[in-house]
């Protein structure tokens, strides 16, 4: 049996019950393969539960506010797919007459589809032949063929998409290409994968060579940057506070945030910059505390957040002050909301 036929096999055997692989919509797939880049399938089950629910349809999506959209995101990071989901369903709704193209080629024109998810949504919904080519499908290949040409390099990601096609199963490329991502998530693991019971052990370069914790290789990632982020929480005798909404192409746009006053290193004193805040806030007269007395360093991708909340009570009138009971229905990134729940506003 070949490889494409072995990895479809084992595939029925052993596939997880994904409400995503029960439909051959366009609109579900395309959710699940958008929430699913950079995300664990247990993170982003319970996310595409919530979106299917409020949103049934691309209909729905398209008509929804920003800030609703955000808000069901967040926790899941890596915003600009929410906004990419948004702009492109109303896209569809728009220029489509609601039905997403059938093809790999207009598939791409879509805003926020990249290579993976039009050769997903194609193979998955309309059988056409167009391999998947993700972390888990870059792992299995680099394993199977004992190749070491970084993925993430650009010969690596051309030599990968050809073997790709070299592989993919003409017959049935919509349960292969969901089969080869299967494996590489539940079988071929990053770490400690099930190499004594794997179905193509027997023919695998990289097990054969005893090479298959170095595969596959990749290139050194961007330099982190550190940042120091000092966030101002406003509370005045009327129960209020203030947020602003995070605006340009940084980080969390469209998301809210309370005031921000960010420094090129940690913050032990802030009285010294008594008069920075005055002007970033806008209040004269408050007290202010540390809240965290040890800084909370929040990971992303390329950039460490050194970060500190201060409580500033003032009883000042805030001109754009929101009550606090309000907070939670505003669209935050996690840093943020962890910080709402621990201060139980």
């Amino acid at each position: 049996m070949n490889f494409s036929k072995e990895i479809i096999q084992w595939y029925f055997q052993n596939k997880r019950d994904l409400p995503w692989r029960k439909t051959k919509d366009p609109y579900r797939i395309w959710l699940s393969e958008i929430m699913l880049q950079q995300t664990r399938v247990a993170q982003g089950l319970p996310y595409y539960e919530k979106f299917t629910t409020a949103f049934p349809t691309v209909y729905d999506l398209a008509k929804a506010e920003e800030s609703h959209v955000l808000k069901l995101w967040q926790g899941l990071g890596y915003y600009s797919r929410a906004r990419n989901l948004h702009y492109t369903a109303k896209d569809i709704v728009n220029n489509y007459n609601g039905q997403f193209p059938t093809t790999y080629k207009e598939l791409l024109k879509l805003k926020g589809v990249g290579d993976y998810t039009a050769s997903a949504i194609a193979s998955i919904c309309f059988d056409e032949v167009a391999p998947v080519v993700d972390g888990n499908v870059y792992r299995v290949l680099a394993r199977y063929f004992n190749i070491d040409t970084p993925i993430n390099s650009t010969e690596g990601i051309k030599l990968f998409k050809k073997l790709a096609f070299e592989v993919v199963d003409h017959d049935d490329p919509a349960n292969f290409n969901q089969a080869i991502m299967e494996f590489g998530a539940v079988q071929c693991k990053p770490q400690s994968p099930y190499c004594i019971i794997c179905p193509i052990a027997s023919s695998c370069a990289g097990l054969q060579n005893q090479r298959v914790g170095m595969l596959p290789v990749k290139l050194k990632k961007t330099k982190i940057k550190n940042r120091w982020f000092n966030y101002l929480v406003v509370i005045s005798n009327q129960q209020q506070t203030l947020l602003e909404e995070r605006k340009g192409k940084g980080i969390w746009q469209g998301l809210y945030q309370f005031p921000l006053f960010e420094t090129t290193k940690e913050v032990t004193s802030i009285e010294v910059h008594q008069a920075e805040i005055q002007e970033i806030i806008n209040i004269k007269d408050f007290s202010i505390t540390q809240f965290n007395k040890k800084v909370i360093i929040h990971k992303l991708s390329h950039q460490h957040l050194h970060t500190t909340f201060w409580i500033l009570e003032t009883s000042n009138m805030l001109e754009k002050g929101i009550p606090l009971g309000t907070i939670r229905k505003y669209p935050v990134p996690i840093l943020i909301g962890n910080f709402i729940e621990a201060f139980n506003f």
